[in-house]
Order: structure tokens, then C-alpha cells, then sequence
């Protein structure tokens, strides 16, 4: 099962705690590069289009006579070989959609999140929505990266519970850190991601079929079993 550090909204790193099995998924690079391609082509606005033959505006009348001339035989000054006629076989600005079942989704996003997770790049932040201040924010990932000993300007990927309105504005003009709500992660925002900090009430409500009060005190340092054996 993978592990990831938890620091509390200041910076104050904690113990390790296990995260969900879907941090665990076994690795298919196969269909990870078929949904990070998904996502690219859906990212791109396919603008592309070039005039047919029918379409440029040029004159239509025959350019010059059948016979004669000793030239070969041509019709219109539009046709492909001339110089301002049409282009044969080129895009038409209408774009293909590509698509990927919801199935392979979750589950390219899974792996995505598994090799993050390999890689000491999944980190969990108690009670972000307490951030208030774009100062607050940096300092966190001031003392994030100092800690887990990352790259300076390596970017972060902040995944968020849908609640935490004021973090989203504390976070937003931060450099090379992007926000997202956590039912909005794709496998390309955490492959291209960078650090990934994930919102603990985020990762309790998708935990693995336990219970939100679980996974708060495995969070919290496991307070209630330490409370229960010093009774």
C-alpha cells in the first residue's frame, strides 16, 4: 500500500499515513499514453482548414484553349497544381472526437496517480481550506518543497475538495501551481502535474469504501485508538 507525508496547513510536517488502493493501481503504460493522447487532442482547437478547388476565388473560366497551344490540357486556374488554386486532401476544420470509457479513465487516472505516488510526489495537506492569504499558500510550498526536498520551481497540482473556496483564491496566482478540484484530477493534469498536494477531506471523501470519521482519525495521528488505550 502506498504511503504519503501529512503536513497541516502551516507547514508542520506529520506522520506518513497509507493512502486508498487506487494509489496502488498496478502499472499499463499502454493505457496511460492512450488517455494522456484523449486528453491532448481534446485540449487542441483543431482550427486547421484549407480551401478546396470549389472554395479559393479565382477565376473558373478554362485557362486556355483545349488545342493548339502546345501545352498540356487544363481547365480551371482553381485546380491544386496552379499557384493560388485549391489544396487537395487538406484539413477541413472538422474535428475528429476522440474518446475513452469512463472505465479506462478512472483507471489511467489510478495509474497515473500510482507512479506519483512511487515517486514521493503525492503529498496530503490537512484543513487547506484554513488558507486565506496568497502568503499563507506560498509558505507552504516554500516549506513543502524545502522539506520533501524537491526542485525549486518544480510545480505543484493542488487537488481540492469542492469546498474550499478561499484556498482556490489563495492558490491562484501562485507560479507553476496550478488548482483543481479533486473529482476534476484526469490522468494528464497528474502525469504533467508535477507535485500532486491533495486536500485530506478530498482524499477521505474517495476513500476506498471507509467511512469519512476512518479516515479523519487515521489523519488526526489516530487520536481515538491512543485515547481508547490510555483508558
Amino acid at each position: 500500500m502506498s504511503k504519503a507525508n501529512l503536513y497541516s496547513s502551516k507547514g508542520v510536517k506529520g506522520q506518513g499515513i497509507n493512502l486508498p488502493k487506487s494509489f496502488s493501481e498496478k502499472e499499463n503504460l499502454v493505457l496511460l499514453a492512450q488517455a494522456i493522447r484523449v486528453y491532448e487532442w481534446g485540449m487542441h482547437p483543431g482550427l486547421a482548414k484549407t480551401k478546396s478547388r470549389g472554395e479559393v476565388a479565382i477565376s473558373k473560366i478554362k485557362i486556355w484553349r483545349q488545342k493548339g497551344t502546345g501545352r498540356a490540357r487544363h481547365g480551371a486556374r482553381s485546380a491544386p497544381i496552379f499557384v493560388g488554386g485549391g489544396v487537395t486532401h487538406g484539413p477541413t476544420g472538422v474535428k475528429r472526437k476522440l474518446t475513452l470509457p469512463k472505465k479506462m479513465r478512472n483507471k489511467a487516472l489510478n495509474i497515473a496517480l500510482s507512479q506519483k505516488a512511487k515517486e514521493g510526489k503525492i503529498v496530503v495537506v490537512n484543513k487547506l481550506a484554513s488558507l486565506v492569504k496568497t502568503k499563507e499558500a506560498s509558505a507552504l510550498v516554500a516549506k513543502i518543497t524545502d522539506k520533501e526536498k524537491f526542485n525549486k520551481g518544480e510545480k505543484f497540482t493542488f487537488a481540492l475538495s469542492s469546498e474550499n473556496k478561499s484556498a482556490i483564491l489563495a492558490l491562484r496566482n501562485i507560479k507553476n501551481v496550478s488548482v483543481l478540484r479533486y473529482s476534476d484530477l484526469n490522468a494528464y493534469s497528474v502525469y504533467f502535474g508535477g507535485v500532486i498536494v491533495v486536500d485530506s477531506e478530498a482524499l477521505s471523501s474517495k476513500s476506498d469504501g471507509k467511512s469519512k470519521s476512518e479516515i479523519k482519525d487515521k489523519i488526526a495521528g489516530k487520536k481515538v485508538t491512543q485515547e481508547r488505550k490510555n483508558k
